[in-house]
C-alpha cells in the first residue's frame, strides 16, 4: 500500500470526478490520502470528503499565498475533528514577491508571522506540521529550528536544500513528482542522503504531475510513479519503498 501524504482533492479541478479519482487511486494501491489546508474556503469541502471516504484525512492551515485569509479561530473549529491529522500547509514562499522593496519586506514579515502562529497552533493541539518552503530555505530553517516542537512534521515537496537536511531529527521529507522530472538533477543527487525512514510520498495533485503523465492533471494514483523512481535512484525494490514510506506516513500522521 502507498500513502499520498499531500493531495488537494478539494481543488476545483476535482469537483466533477473526485469519487472516481479516489477509486482509481485505491485500485492502484493508494490506501490513504491527506488533503492539506491551503485556502480556507476549501476547508469545509476537505472535511466533507474525509467524512465520505475511508482513508481520506485533512490538515488545517493556510498557504503563504493566502495569508490574507488567515483566521486562527476558523481553523480551530476543525482541528479537533477525528480526521484532522496536521496543521498546514503553512510556511514561506518568496517565489512571487512585489518588486517594491518596502512591499517585499512587508510580505515576508507577514508570511513569517502567520507561519509562526500556525506552528504555535500545531503545538497547542499536538499536531504535525505540513510545511511549504519555496525560495526561502534559510528563513524557514531558522523559524523551524527555533519554534517547531519535537512533533515536527513534513517538509512538503522537499526542495533539495542541504540546509533543511539538518531538520531530519524532527521532520520527514515529502518526495513527489518532481523527482521524475528530467531537470531535477539536484533533488536526485540529494535524495540518497535522506534516511529512508524519513521519506514520505506525495503527489501535490492536481499539480506537479510525474512522468509519464507530465502536462496532464495530477492524481493520487500517480504516487506509484514516484515510488518507482525513488526505488530506481536508491537501488531498492519498490515493495521496500512502499512499505517503509507507508510506515513513515502512519507514524507522522498517527493514522489509526
Amino acid at each position: 500500500m502507498i500513502i499520498d501524504t499531500h493531495t488537494h482533492l478539494d481543488h476545483a479541478q476535482f469537483y466533477d470526478d473526485v469519487d472516481a479519482v479516489i477509486a482509481k487511486a485505491k485500485e492502484a494501491g493508494v490506501g490513504y490520502f491527506v488533503i492539506p489546508g491551503a485556502d480556507p474556503k476549501d476547508l469545509e469541502r476537505a472535511v466533507e470528503l474525509s467524512k465520505k471516504h475511508d482513508g481520506v484525512y485533512f490538515g488545517v492551515g493556510v498557504h503563504p499565498y493566502d495569508i490574507d485569509s488567515y483566521d486562527r479561530s476558523y481553523l480551530e473549529r476543525f482541528i479537533e475533528h477525528p480526521k484532522c491529522v496536521a496543521v498546514g500547509e503553512c510556511g514561506l514562499d518568496y517565489y512571487r514577491l512585489p518588486d517594491d522593496e518596502n512591499e517585499k519586506s512587508e510580505v515576508k514579515k507577514r508570511q513569517k508571522e502567520v507561519f509562526v502562529d500556525q506552528i504555535e497552533l500545531a503545538k497547542k493541539y499536538d499536531k504535525p506540521l505540513i510545511v511549504h518552503i519555496r525560495e526561502a530555505s534559510q528563513d524557514a530553517y531558522e523559524i523551524l529550528e527555533k519554534h517547531a516542537s519535537k512533533r515536527g512534521g513534513v517538509l512538503h515537496c522537499y526542495n533539495a536544500s542541504p540546509l533543511l537536511l539538518n531538520l531530519q531529527d524532527r521532520f520527514y521529507y515529502g518526495i513527489g513528482g518532481v523527482l521524475t522530472f528530467k531537470n531535477a538533477k539536484k533533488l536526485k543527487e540529494i535524495v540518497p542522503q535522506i534516511p529512508l525512514n524519513r521519506i514520505v510520498l506525495e503527489t501535490d495533485a492536481p499539480y506537479l504531475t510525474p512522468e509519464p503523465y507530465r502536462g496532464k492533471r495530477n492524481e493520487p494514483a500517480y504516487t506509484i510513479y514516484v515510488a518507482k523512481k525513488l526505488a530506481q535512484i536508491l537501488d531498492i525494490d519498490e515493495e521496500t519503498i512502499e512499505n517503509q514510506t507507508t510506515q513513515n506516513a502512519k507514524e507522522l500522521f498517527s493514522f489509526v
